[in-house]
């Protein structure tokens, strides 16, 4: 799905292998439809997220960044996604000290049986990222934009 400019943004979804991946695969069991622009890492839980991988994304020229784990307060690893949480926000505060919309980062907390709620949440960072245009950070690295997952 592409813009009327032709952008499309390349989203990197950080999820979680207990809720947000079982409720991608079910939305696409569903057949829900929603933007195929994001590609998604499974992780066995989004407390595993590092700064330094949410960073070393839009370094890479991704153009977007979701991470999505469970709801709050259920948590398969108790409070994995509460520090994924902190995490996110305080990356997003830098994302903006280096010249980047700190909106192209997004934390979700989406149930194992809320498919719905994932298409609702990339066609939303789908609009937004057009909005706010591909990550200048990919202009320069144009030839070696990231084809899959970082």
């Amino acid at each position: 799905m592409t813009s009327d400019n032709g952008f499309n943004p390349r989203i990197l979804a950080l999820v979680c292998t207990y809720c947000t991946y079982t409720a991608a695969d079910m939305a696409g069991s569903m057949r829900l439809q929603y933007p195929p622009n994001v590609r998604v890492v499974k992780l066995l839980c989004t407390g595993r997220v590092d700064i330094n991988h949410l960073l070393k994304a839009f370094q890479s020229g991704w153009d977007a960044v979701m991470v999505s784990g469970c709801e709050i307060g259920d948590c398969h690893f108790l409070e994995g996604n509460l520090r994924a949480k902190e995490r996110v926000e305080y990356a997003k505060t830098l994302v903006g000290e280096v010249g980047l919309e700190p909106e192209r980062l997004e934390m979700f907390h989406i149930g194992a049986s809320d498919a719905p709620k994932w298409a609702e949440a990339v066609k939303m960072m789908t609009e937004r990222i057009r909005e706010l245009g591909p990550n200048p950070l990919g202009k320069e690295k144009s030839d070696s934009r990231p084809r899959e997952a970082a």
